[in-house]
Parts: C-alpha cells; sequence; structure tokens
C-alpha cells in the first residue's frame, strides 16, 4: 500500500529536519576531514601546504598507529562479547522472574543513563589501586592490581567498564526479542523431552538471530567510537599506549600534539574501516540471520 500525503512537499518537508542534521554533523564533517586529510598545516592554519596522500602514508608506516589498530581491535571485540553475552544472560534470567519483573528491568535500564566519562571514573574509584572498594579483594588474593601502570590491567579496566555501560543497551532489546517469542514453540519443545539448554540453542537463540545481528552492529560502533569519553577519562590512552585505540588517537594527534594533516588522515582511515565493517556484516553475517 502506497503512503499518500495531502501536499507534494509534505515528504520533503518531513525529511528535511533530519536531512539538515545529518549534513551538518556527518557529512560536512566528513568533507572538512578528507579535504584536511591531503593537506599539510601549521597548528594555526595559517599556512597550508598540498601534499596529496603522504598523510597517509606517513600514518600507515607509523608503529605507534598500527599498535592503535592492534589495541582498538582486540578492544573491539572483547566489549561487543561481553556487553551482549553479559546482556543475554540477563535477559534471559529475567524473564523467569515472576514477581518484580518490571521493578529488575527498570535497574538494569538505569546504567545507560550514565554519561561514558562518569562511567569511567566511576570504575577507576572502584579499582582504584589505592584506596578502591574492589580493588581491595583483589590485593588480598595476592594480586598486583596497578592499572595506571599495568597496561594489561589498564585494558581490562577499560573493557570492563566500557561493557558494563552498553549492557543495558543489549538488555533492553534482548528483552524486547525474547517476548517476540511464541511461548506455544518453546512449551512445545518442552512437551517433546527437550530441557532448557537444548530449548535455548535450537529454538530461543536462532529467533534471536535478527536482533543479536542488529547489535553486533550497534556495539561495533560503539566500541570503535563511544567509548571515547571512557577511554579518556580512565586511562588516557596509557599506560605506555596500551589502551589508546583508534579514535582517541585521532583526538590526541590533532587536539593534543596538533598534527592536523595526520589527524584528518586518521579520521578518514576509521570511517573507512567503519564502512567495510558494516557492510561486511550485511553482506556475510546477515545471510545467516533467518527473519521470522
Amino acid at each position: 500500500m502506497r503512503a499518500t500525503f495531502p501536499h507534494r512537499f509534505l515528504p520533503y518537508l518531513l525529511v528535511a529536519p533530519q536531512l539538515a542534521i545529518s549534513l551538518i554533523f556527518f557529512y560536512w564533517p566528513a568533507g572538512q576531514a578528507l579535504h584536511q586529510s591531503v593537506l599539510r598545516e601549521d597548528p594555526f592554519g595559517l599556512k597550508t601546504q598540498f601534499v596529496g596522500l603522504a598523510n597517509f602514508r606517513r600514518v600507515l608506516g607509523d608503529p605507534a598507529y598500527l599498535n592503535s589498530v592492534q589495541v582498538t581491535a582486540f578492544f573491539s571485540v572483547a566489549t561487543a562479547f561481553l556487553s551482549m553475552a553479559i546482556a543475554l544472560v540477563l535477559a534471559v534470567q529475567a524473564e523467569k522472574i515472576l514477581r518484580g519483573k518490571g521493578f529488575y528491568r527498570t535497574l538494569m535500564i538505569w546504567p545507560y543513563a550514565v554519561a561514558a566519562a562518569i562511567a569511567g571514573m566511576l570504575w577507576l574509584f572502584l579499582f582504584n589501586p589505592s584506596f578502591g572498594t574492589l580493588a581491595y579483594p583483589l590485593r588480598q588474593m595476592g594480586i598486583a592490581w596497578d592499572p595506571l601502570l599495568n597496561g594489561n590491567q589498564a585494558m581490562a579496566l577499560v573493557i570492563g567498564a566500557a561493557s558494563w555501560k552498553q549492557i543495558s543497551y543489549n538488555f533492553l532489546f534482548f528483552v524486547a526479542g525474547l517476548q517476540a517469542i511464541p511461548k506455544s514453540l518453546i512449551e512445545a519443545a518442552a512437551i517433546d523431552g527437550a530441557g532448557r539448554t537444548r530449548r535455548f540453542w535450537t529454538i530461543v537463540f536462532p529467533l534471536l538471530a535478527p536482533t543479536t545481528f542488529f547489535l553486533l552492529v550497534v556495539n561495533t560502533v560503539y566500541a570503535l567510537f563511544d567509548t571515547f569519553g571512557i577511554i579518556h577519562a580512565v586511562t588516557g590512552g596509557g599506560p605506555g599506549k596500551s589502551t589508546e585505540t583508534l579514535v582517541y588517537k585521532v583526538y590526541n594527534d590533532g587536539f593534543v600534539n596538533l598534527q592536523l594533516g595526520s589527524s584528518a588522515a586518521q579520521s578518514v582511515i576509521l570511517m573507512v574501516i567503519v564502512i567495510a565493517l558494516t557492510a561486511f556484516q550485511f553482506r556475510y553475517i546477515e545471510r545467516k540471520v533467518h527473519y521470522g
């Protein structure tokens, strides 16, 4: 059925705000980054020189940038996997609660309202090696916990903070997906003698495939971009650049070191990586998704 409008300009008027937002906050900055990536500028913008692809060659040959690629890959995979896995477990358990289900779900959603920087500072205080509440049990177990000096521990801390921040978002969608599954299918499998574990992997999880695929795309973008505030608040990319992701290196080179051309080239490369990852997910992973 085709939608009809009383005036032919009404559809354009309705989409105009979204188009304006996309133009101002995405296409225009992307165009500016692409333009600056082929230039060499002084920090004050008083002198500009066209250098072509020299910025890209210098970035791709920089060991520090290659280190950021490895850090980002590990951080993104770990954050997406942990946040989705924990959210799925919590959503499944929430469906079993008979009394107080709404209150429990409300408590689970609250952490998503916390700003990224606040979430990072919260975890930093909890795991502070000197006075952190949750750092004390680690010291009692004989673990030399100090994420401010140990790169692996710092990575574990930012992964934990980023995953905790995103669990609520994933939980909300998994709960909605579970509620959309017909109870008759699960009851029929139970009558046939299938246990809880088998019912989950053969019925529930396959029917959650569309939700899982959507969250996979969202969590990938989240780990690549929206975790900047957490890393900035908790580690600042350290120690020894062990938590310096690609988006944080763009900020560090562009706003701290004032290497505008290099920072713009890095942002263009990051944009290409995100587009390629999203296209790969839709091209190959979505084939395994079955929509009911």
